[in-house]
């Protein structure tokens, strides 16, 4: 019989070698099992915590499987209007306040008062703030509920490109704040209204930045710019890949 540690060839069956000691059962066992090891399933590898960048894809471009055509179709549809409507938002210079006139003033009209009402506690500047803060809060509270409790990123998509349209939204206000000339709620303008009706001739009037209107409201049309266009990628992108895995 062989030592098959050492190597040793001794006559008979033994349960230890006769030159190194070695107890054969306990030397062959744990060879036994590597032997084994070659044969068994692989256990199953659980996935090593997400890195922030991976965690942030899934967030955003975890697009579903698509399987009614039609739905996926309604959504190209909505998507082709709300591009073509947004091109003729951002296309239309700021001092013809083509915004102000638009369905989408209406729309953020309710979330502009209660946002006086809400931040009225504050101190008069924030009160006069809070309307523009409604008005911009209500996009990003839809915006959050899509992306983190629905998990529908289409619908987030949207909820940018109506966040961005409020900014649009409140440049013609902002760049009024010298002139007093546009149309206020009840139909009086800033220039007859009394001081602090106009919210933004107040707000920059107090914090001494009324020179500075049309500088701000150039930036808040830019910052709408750029949300529209951010949301025309994000939800052009989430339709490409949702039609690839139609099925």
């Amino acid at each position: 019989m062989q030592c098959p540690k050492c190597g040793f060839e001794q006559a008979g069956r033994s349960d230890e070698c006769l030159r190194c000691g070695v107890i054969f059962s306990k030397f062959c066992k744990p060879q036994k099992l590597d032997s084994e090891s070659d044969v068994l399933p692989d256990k199953e590898v659980e996935p090593g915590p997400q890195s922030t960048g991976e965690m942030l894809k899934d967030l955003f471009f975890d697009v579903k499987f698509e399987t009614n055509p039609l739905v996926l179709g309604g959504r190209v549809l909505f998507f082709v209007i709300i591009i073509v409507w947004g091109v003729v938002l951002i296309s239309a210079p700021m001092e013809s306040n083509y915004v102000g006139k638009s369905f989408w003033h209406l729309v953020n009209l309710p979330f502009h008062e209660a946002g006086h009402i809400v931040f009225r506690p504050f101190g008069r500047i924030i009160h006069s703030l809070g309307g523009s803060l409604g008005q911009l809060l209500m996009p990003l509270v839809c915006f959050a509920v899509f992306l983190l409790k629905t998990r529908d990123q289409f619908a987030a998509s949207f909820c940018i490109w109506w966040f961005g349209e409020n900014w649009l939204d409140m440049a013609p206000y902002i760049n009024d704040a010298r002139s007093l000339s546009l149309p206020l709620l009840g139909g009086n303008t800033g220039y007859s209204s009394p001081y602090g009706f106009h919210d933004w001739e107040f707000i920059l009037t107090e914090l001494g930045l009324a020179r500075y209107d049309h500088f701000l409201a150039g930036c808040s049309y830019v910052t709408g710019t750029l949300l529209m266009i951010t949301s025309f990628v994000w939800g052009g992108y989430l339709l490409v890949m949702q039609y690839k895995s139609l099925r």
